[in-house]
């Protein structure tokens, strides 16, 4: 339980989106400079002339002190005038204004002192914090907490797998007797990493050979910066039908629809992927870094494991994650092409 944490930079608010699953941000002018009509600026001089932001202060500092918890509930107050990258970031263009992040995602955005929002927004913070105490903060779907990933974040990026519309992802050529797409997405820890006891198929396995389709719509538009692959085959060495890794993986952007598999093996991708043994940490993911510039604007994503990196018939997946910035809410539907899931190859 602490005061509001006055940010410094915008790598400031960017740490601390990262390290506190809750960030309550209070945006505020705390300096007005002074302009006179054909004159050269004046100085900087500090100014109490935002009276609600005045009246607002106290009652942030009290949720602040009954509410903050280390590496869980931060509050946080922006000078905007100090601050203008984070406050362009934001599009803070009322004060003050408040803003609530889970996850190092904006959950909801209220301008103005008024005390029936503010209140509203103590009571959804107050249940989260006791969810997530609950679950003793630790991360799994529907726990309250924050995905599992099995790699860190990149600096300045954050998680924008929520971002997936999981109803309308299509996977092809899937094991039906291992999960779908939901599976790639699940919010919590890969079965096989707890404890060794794979409690459920929380994984996808190609069926009729080692190639896989995935369409990927989104919610927004993003710009992704880096994708991460988890992949948790059996270990037996004596066992040939064993899946595997993906070795070899193409990307392509802004579909309206899934591919077909010859379409995707003949298209040029927008990224070709080659994975190998050294990228695959102790977690079982690697980090793959997208190039940066081919992947701003963003509304949908096909995934295309062309191969495996052994002699079997089958890939496995255990999760997939997206990391980047979110965008501006997509305009309109794509449009679906088939069911959720296929279990043919579709050749």
């Amino acid at each position: 339980m602490s005061k509001p944490i006055a940010i410094t930079s915008p790598d400031h608010f960017t740490q601390l989106l990262q390290s506190s699953q809750i960030v309550v941000a209070k945006c505020t002018y705390r300096l007005l400079r002074a302009l006179v009509e054909g004159a050269i600026p004046l100085p900087r001089v500090w100014a109490a002339w935002c009276g609600p932001c005045h009246q607002v202060a106290p009652v942030f500092d009290q949720l602040s002190q009954a509410l903050s918890r280390p590496n869980l509930v931060t509050f946080v107050n922006i000078d905007t005038e100090a601050q203008k990258e984070v406050a362009e970031a934001y599009a803070i263009s009322s004060l003050p204004t408040f803003i609530i992040f889970r996850n190092g995602k904006t959950v909801e955005k209220v301008q103005g002192a008024n005390p029936l929002k503010l209140q509203a927004i103590v009571k959804k913070l107050t249940d989260q914090v006791d969810s997530l105490e609950g679950s003793g903060g630790a991360s799994g779907s529907g726990g309250g907490g924050a995905s599992w990933r099995g790699a860190e974040l990149p600096r300045g990026y954050t998680d924008i797998t929520d971002q997936v519309e999981l109803g309308r992802c299509e996977l092809l050529n899937v094991d039906t007797e291992t999960g779908g797409v939901r599976a790639l997405f699940d919010t919590s820890k890969p079965s096989t990493l707890s404890g060794g006891k794979e409690t459920a198929k929380d994984w996808v396995e190609s069926d009729t050979d080692e190639q896989l389709l995935l369409f990927i719509p989104f919610q927004s538009m993003l710009k992704l910066h880096t994708l991460q692959i988890t992949s948790l085959p059996p270990t037996d060495d004596d066992d040939e039908d064993a899946p595997m890794r993906p070795r070899t993986i193409k990307l392509f952007t802004n579909k309206a629809h899934n591919l077909g598999f010859d379409e995707a093996e003949d298209m040029s991708a927008t990224q070709l992927i080659e994975l190998t043994e050294k990228d695959w940490n102790t977690e079982g993911t690697a980090n793959i870094s997208l190039r940066y510039v081919k992947f701003q604007n963003i509304t949908s994503l096909v995934l295309f494991v062309v191969d495996g990196d052994g002699e079997s018939e089958k890939v496995r997946l255990d999760r997939l994650r997206l990391i980047g910035e979110t965008g501006e809410k997509r305009v309109g539907k794509i449009e679906k092409i088939g069911d959720d899931d296929h279990s043919g190859h579709g050749h």
